[in-house]
């Protein structure tokens, strides 16, 4: 088994669940649910539990593997991304998902933190809309 560093500094033992896991993100384009990919693992003839799919999903998402979307209902998404840190355009109607870095968006959120008095700022911004395909489709 592979190991990997935790955020704590840790070893973390790679297990045959959550390369599958990764190895099925890495597919995909979009954001994902944990019932979404336990259901492709298992059309794929993977034999894993829902929980192990969700514990999996945490431990990518402790180290650093993937993001996290969660919907205004709460259900989280995952997706595999670049490690810089970015953006995302995701559309509402299919998930297709595009990474945007944007300078002036990190240049503001700096500047209205320290505006305030806030330090050791983090900030996530997700855009969401309808993607060229989706809009065409309806037209």
């Amino acid at each position: 088994m592979s190991v990997t560093e935790q955020p704590e500094g840790g070893p973390r033992r790679q297990s045959r669940q959550r390369n599958a896991v990764l190895a099925l993100l890495d597919e995909l384009d979009g954001f994902r649910s944990a019932q979404d990919l336990h259901a492709l693992l298992r059309e794929r003839g993977d034999s894993v539990g829902l929980a192990t799919v969700y514990r999996a999903l945490q431990a990518l998402v402790d180290d650093g593997q993937l993001d996290v979307l969660r919907s205004t209902d709460g259900e989280a998404a995952y997706r595999r991304c670049s490690s810089s840190h970015h953006h995302h355009l995701v559309c509402r109607s299919c998930g297709r998902t595009v990474e945007v870095a944007d300078p002036p968006v990190e240049r503001w959120a700096a500047r209205i933190a320290a505006e305030h008095g806030f330090v050791d700022v983090q900030h996530d911004v997700e855009v969401f809309g309808t993607c060229a395909a989706c809009a065409a489709a309806r037209a």
